[in-house]
């Protein structure tokens, strides 16, 4: 049997193994729920019936014990059943003596029944209940029914001749009879509600579990995404300087170019990406909720107009109109989205073939705008031009995503529009020191 390979196509994303727990802790919940549920309603179950039936027994056992005192013996020690008879409506509830035949042990004899019981019952029932009590020397009830399908509950309790000695045997048996028709309906309506509520409460557990689930692995999902989203930024911005080294060193090789401007401009790349992989970090940092934006006093004008300057511009036209302007912000996560910004518009904000026209401008009130004359904004793209992987145009939209993260990390905004020249135009704004 082949094994799936480590990351093959029956692997999962730690994204769906996280979804996969959640559906699991779900599911344990639901059963847990469940079990314990169904334990208590076996138990409320199990209660009712038994409590139907003691007081079934109770009723039916102090009937039989006033009927006893109304049992009276003759001279010759026989039964005599002349005074029950006229006290007592045997009929309903019905009630029987049985007497025990001394000569056949186990036998009994049926010494008085209704004639017309109210329930009838089965001869052969009432016997047996008679030597059930008989064997036991004690009370014993039973589940029953009716000769019509009715179901009823027989209670038989022996009794013993005067003067008997302690050991004596039983001389008969009054078995009577009980109706347990409302008692067995009100059972039933109780199993039927106890098994519809445990089914809602399982329900309700289960979606409960759901969402306490759901907010448990909440963590985890948003460290998955700040991981993933830490790895397309890494790649976004770390791509275009390993290009530019890849390039150098294939120019180094070529011998076209002096080994110590060689040194030089890999020096300086090497810095650029350093920065660059503390930029990622500390924004990672941010996200996660680890660190605080290091928000200082900023000459905006300024560093706009260092990035312009270390931006490769050539071929293009860059113009830049600042007046002084101090933010409250952090450096270099401005000097990112500005960066990006400028990126934006002198790789998209230009016809294919024609050199870039992009204006850079800083307000006094801390605003920055970077406008080209390129196509504009595809419409299509436009609501959503600040989402990941949104941009069109073939790139994966993260720079403008990043420059928007700056600026409401920092309490500003970024907005787009058409520009003058008919293209797209970006408003950084950041929370001035005043």
């Amino acid at each position: 049997m082949r094994r799936a390979r480590p990351g093959g196509a029956g692997a999962l994303t730690p994204t769906a193994r996280v979804l996969r727990l959640r559906r699991r802790i779900s599911l344990l919940f639901a059963l847990t729920s469940a079990v314990g549920l169904i334990a208590m309603a076996v138990l409320a179950v199990r209660g009712d019936s038994g409590r139907w039936r003691e007081q079934l027994d109770h009723t039916m056992d102090a009937d039989t014990s006033w009927a006893l005192g109304l049992l009276e013996t003759d001279e010759d020690g026989r039964l005599v059943l002349d005074v029950l008879a006229d006290s007592v409506d045997t009929a309903c509830p019905p009630l029987t003596v049985l007497l025990v035949d001394g000569d056949a042990p186990g036998a009994l004899a049926v010494e008085h029944a209704p004639a017309k019981p109210c329930l009838a019952v089965d001869r052969a029932a009432v016997l047996e209940a008679g030597r059930a009590a008989v064997r036991a020397d004690g009370v014993r009830a039973f589940d029953g029914r009716t000769t019509g399908g009715d179901p009823v509950r027989v209670f038989a309790q022996p009794f013993y001749a005067p003067e008997a000695a302690d050991d004596a045997a039983p001389q008969g048996v009054l078995v009577t009879v009980s109706d347990a028709s409302a008692q067995r309906d009100d059972h039933r309506r109780l199993v039927w509600r106890v098994t519809v509520g445990c089914a809602v409460l399982v329900l309700l557990s289960a979606a409960v579990g759901h969402v306490l689930s759901g907010r448990a692995v909440r963590p985890a999902l948003a460290a998955l995404d700040r991981q993933e989203a830490f790895l397309a930024d890494a790649a976004h911005d770390l791509r275009t300087p390993a290009a530019s080294l890849r390039t150098l060193a294939e120019t180094a090789l070529r011998g076209e170019t002096d080994s110590a401007d060689v040194h030089r401009r890999t020096l300086r790349l090497a810095e650029g990406m350093g920065r660059l992989v503390d930029g990622l970090l500390t924004r990672a940092r941010l996200m996660s909720g680890t660190a605080a934006v290091a928000r200082q006093p900023l000459r905006l004008d300024q560093l706009v107009e260092a990035v312009v300057d270390e931006a490769p511009t050539e071929g293009h036209r860059v113009r830049v109109e600042t007046v002084a302007a101090i933010v409250v912000a952090d450096p270099d996560l401005v000097r990112r989205a500005v960066g990006n910004l400028l990126a934006n518009a002198l790789t998209h904000g230009h016809a294919p073939g024609v050199p870039a026209d992009v204006l850079v401008t800083v307000g006094g009130d801390g605003t920055l705008t970077v406008e080209d004359a390129g196509p504009g904004l595809p419409p299509e793209v436009a609501g959503a031009l600040f989402e990941r992987f949104r941009s069109g145009s073939g790139s994966t939209g993260l720079g403008l995503s990043i420059a928007s993260w700056v600026a409401h990390a920092h309490g500003g905004t970024l907005t787009t529009e058409r520009s003058a020249a008919g293209g797209a135009r970006f408003v950084l704004r950041l929370p001035t020191a005043d």
